[in-house]
């Protein structure tokens, strides 16, 4: 399922808009990718969107 583990982002909903205004149904999935991630040395497989992984390379919490 695309659900971030770090910050619980999923799924949402919104409309495709086409040139004459007709609006159908869409969604907006996050874009989430399986990592390994080290949390106080031990290894952990985790789902987590590439805002979060940015954040934690930028903090250098991320190995």
């Amino acid at each position: 399922m695309a659900k971030c583990e770090v910050c619980g982002k999923t799924k949402s909903f919104g409309h495709n808009v086409s040139f004459s205004k007709r609006r159908t149904n869409r969604d907006f999935r996050p874009n989430v990718h399986k990592k390994r991630i080290v949390v106080n040395g031990v290894g952990l497989r985790l789902s987590i969107c590439t805002r979060c992984l940015r954040t934690l390379n930028k903090d250098g919490r991320a190995a």
